[in-house]
């Protein structure tokens, strides 16, 4: 078992939900990885925490995707949606759009994705952080908060310029979460 799996199965359910939603951002924007931004994205349309935080800061999903597509665009970040990786299995006689119809025809829209985008390197950073967050909290278990908090706390280029673009200071909403789950705890 890998660390990250390690660390994943801390999460809780609403935190699994928002790496969901991040993926599922990705997807939506063709990337072929996950990174911070996308988290950003999944912590917005998740319950809990962090998307409450957000929301007192003024953030509104639309508006954070299109900021997200500006700082990603801008940062010339491909949006290949995993095009190369189907290109090479069309190489050998396998058509990943075929069989993506087909799991969709046996279990449902959406069952079959190809290729199933990574993490990237700085979610990764992100994803230790907020386990870091959780110890010096006392908690056990990592939530949308902790995430946040991760978030925040990696100071990543990207994450910096679509808050700064949505007018959103990190430190105020660090503040705003620490409030938050304090209240939680009394």
């Amino acid at each position: 078992m890998n660390e990250i799996t390690t660390v994943y199965d801390r999460f809780t359910e609403l935190a699994k939900r928002a790496i969901v939603a991040a993926r599922d951002a990705a997807d939506s924007l063709h990337h072929d990885f996950i990174g911070t931004e996308h988290l950003l994205l999944g912590l917005a349309q998740t319950a809990g925490t962090a998307s409450e935080a957000l929301r007192a800061h003024g953030l509104e999903i639309t508006r954070t995707r299109t900021a997200v597509e500006d700082v990603l665009r801008e940062a010339d970040v491909p949006t290949s949606g995993g095009h190369s990786a189907a290109d090479a299995l069309s190489t050998l006689g396998i058509d990943v759009a075929e069989i993506q119809q087909r799991a969709d025809r046996n279990f449902g829209p959406g069952a079959f994705r190809y290729p199933r985008p990574a993490f990237s390197l700085q979610l990764k950073k992100v994803i230790q952080l907020s386990l870091h967050q959780v110890r010096e909290l006392g908690g056990e278990r990592i939530d949308t908060e902790h995430l946040l908090l991760g978030l925040l706390a990696a100071g990543e280029d990207t994450i910096t310029r679509v808050l700064a673009e949505l007018g959103i200071d990190p430190r105020a909403l660090r503040q705003t979460v620490l409030d938050r789950t304090a209240q939680q705890t009394e």
